[in-house]
């Protein structure tokens, strides 16, 4: 079974289909993130690796739906849209609150007997670390200086007030997913993980990177970069290298 192309499946949208690719590369966005910041990606790995990226409720063209302000009822519903894109091995990609939703994801997949080739976790504490954050509970003009403070949202966004105000809503509910998550079960994955973070993010630190290794049965790799939160916009072509890797090593 083929992926759906970008506007005919609400949760995964491709922009580059590749049919004939042995591997599908599925990636889960940041808090108040969408799938086309996935946009690069999927045009430097197409078309080897088919691409497929989460586009979550509440934003861009979902706006007019009820976000989901917790991370397993946001697996929950992520799982059944991706189970028949999982005709092909898999590899997941997640960026900060998207990279907890991958694993969450992951757990779901192997429960079910799909073992992904790989969780690629970025700039995120590794799920069994615990920070008190409590941004989703501070008013809009805290979360805006939370996301400058972050430079998580782009210029143009953070520029154009009428955006931003109309943004909020889905930004506050991704933070509330992302801050109130707790991993209680100690389950873990059987696939590898390979953990890419900024060295300067105020919001992970080297022993919550590491700490990733807690949660797999397989190998984990931690990879520093320079940069902050989204060290991910500067870093792009060294992180779309290593996912590449292991998006080719089924063919090898």
């Amino acid at each position: 079974m083929s992926a759906p192309h970008a506007g005919e499946n609400l949760w995964m949208r491709q922009f580059h289909p590749a049919p004939a690719a042995a591997t599908r590369l599925v990636c889960f966005p940041h808090a108040g993130g969408s799938a086309p910041y996935f946009l690069p990606v999927s045009k430097a790995l197409s078309p080897g690796v088919d691409v497929v990226a989460v586009q979550y409720p509440g934003r861009q063209d979902r706006r007019h739906e009820k976000c989901l302000d917790d991370i397993g009822d946001l697996a929950d519903a992520v799982l059944p849209e991706l189970l028949p894109l999982a005709d092909r091995p898999l590899v997941l990609f997640g960026h900060s609150m998207g990279a907890t939703l991958a694993f969450e994801v992951a757990l779901r997949l192997e429960r079910r007997g799909i073992v992904p080739l790989a969780l690629f976790a970025s700039g995120r504490r590794a799920p069994s670390r615990f920070r008190d954050e409590r941004v989703h509970t501070r008013g809009d003009d805290e979360i805006i200086k939370e996301l400058r403070l972050l430079s998580g949202t782009s210029s143009e966004v953070l520029g154009n007030e009428e955006i931003l105000r109309m943004a909020l809503p889905a930004i506050r509910g991704d933070y509330k997913a992302a801050e109130t998550y707790r991993h209680t079960d100690g389950a873990r994955l059987a696939a590898p993980i390979h953990v890419h973070y900024g060295t300067e993010d105020p919001r992970v630190d080297r022993e919550e990177a590491g700490a990733w290794a807690e949660h797999t049965s397989g190998r984990c790799e931690i990879h520093p970069h320079p940069g902050g939160h989204f060290y991910l916009n500067d870093e792009a072509p060294h992180v779309i290298k290593a996912v590449a890797r292991v998006c080719s090593s089924v063919t090898t």
